[in-house]
């Protein structure tokens, strides 16, 4: 990805704040439902889901992350992305950080995750706070070159262990809209 400067950050918003708001069908998608997103995935492939990690390690967090994050802009966090697949096809590209002052010494070990999901991670430990979920268009740029689409729906949402905190970026790609047959 370029350098953070050169590049449009995504700008966040509520449902209330979205607007225009998206159709009813992707909004069920982007807020409705705050059950996992990976178990609504394995239902919609018939359990054809797969993970497959793109990237992860240390690096420095983007401005809205940060913000999010409640960390000095400019702060270093654990990145993780991933491609979230049904039927072998990329259906969404998956973003999550976690601040390093936060992360280490938390005892959750993400570089552990590899082809796990880390929704079913935070989904099976009650002790995770899922704030609210936002949602934006992605801008291209953020996105895998072998991905980039301008105005591809994203969400996202904060879960939260005390002082640990992991932001979780969900970016639905085409290959998705196309196996629900939603118009987006």
């Amino acid at each position: 990805m370029p350098h953070t400067e050169l590049v449009h950050l995504p700008r966040w918003f509520t449902a209330s704040q979205l607007q225009p708001s998206p159709t009813a069908e992707v909004h069920d998608w982007l807020f409705i439902n705050q059950d996992s997103l990976t178990q609504r995935l394995m239902s919609l492939s018939a359990d054809n889901f797969s993970v497959t990690p793109l990237f992860e390690g240390w690096q420095q967090l983007r401005q809205d992350e940060c913000a999010a994050l409640n960390v000095a802009e400019g702060s270093e966090g654990w990145v993780r992305e991933v491609y979230l697949r049904g039927h072998g096809e990329p259906w969404v590209f998956a973003r999550s950080v976690s601040a390093r002052s936060a992360l280490e010494g938390s005892g959750l070990e993400l570089a552990q995750l590899g082809t796990r999901s880390l929704g079913e991670l935070l989904f099976s430990d009650q002790a995770f706070d899922r704030g609210e979920l936002q949602a934006c268009h992605y801008p291209a740029a953020c996105l895998p070159a072998a991905v980039q689409a301008e105005r591809l729906w994203a969400r996202r949402s904060c879960f939260s262990r005390g002082t640990l905190a992991i932001l979780v970026a969900e970016v639905f790609l085409p290959a998705f809209w196309t196996a629900t047959q939603i118009e987006r």
